[in-house]
């Protein structure tokens, strides 16, 4: 199976997520953390990203007799190349798309169904804003919030720290006017 197949389900991509920012979680972690999701089916896609080497096994313990796995992400294997999302087709585009959407739905689900959520006060957002630009103007604010969000992908869990998914989401919504 190839990256694009394998991060192409909600679940799995979910499972990428809650791994990003070099964490190792097990199996057992990881359905505490996706709890809407069952413990199968967090087991089974585990598994075929392991599979897939997009999760590497970076310690086992032996736990009353049964063997825990402690997973890694590796990052180069959790992303689709520019390369790749190049050939992509439309139908392949529309399909991701669609996936990474539903794989955020139930993300926000998830928070929604926490008791401790509360969306009045969180700082939550998820408004849409129709901007115009030009090349030069959308390649500088593109500039602008990579350098505001890369050094931030750094940042490890810390005391005070709240782990949150950020989902920057850009295209065309109309033809450039002439």
């Amino acid at each position: 199976m190839d990256t694009l197949e394998l991060l192409g389900h909600p679940v799995r991509l979910r499972i990428v997520h809650a791994m990003r920012g070099d964490r190792t979680l097990t199996t057992a972690q990881l359905c505490a953390l996706l709890p809407d999701v069952s413990k199968a089916m967090v087991y089974r896609h585990v598994d075929l990203l392991a599979a897939g080497e997009v999760l590497e096994v970076a310690e086992e313990r032996r736990v009353r007799g049964a063997v825990e796995r402690h997973y890694r992400l590796r990052r180069e294997r959790a992303s689709i190349d520019p390369a790749t999302a190049a050939s992509l087709s439309p139908a392949d585009h529309r399909r991701a798309f669609t996936v990474a959407v539903a794989a955020l739905v139930a993300e926000f689900s998830a928070y929604l169904d926490r008791e401790t959520a509360d969306p009045a006060t969180d700082p939550v957002g998820y408004q849409q804003h129709a901007i115009w630009l030009d090349e030069a103007e959308l390649t500088a604010m593109v500039g602008e919030l990579r350098a505001a969000i890369l050094p931030r992908l750094a940042n490890p869990p810390a005391p005070g720290r709240t782990r949150y998914l950020l989902s920057p989401i850009l295209f065309p919504s109309e033809e450039a006017a002439t």
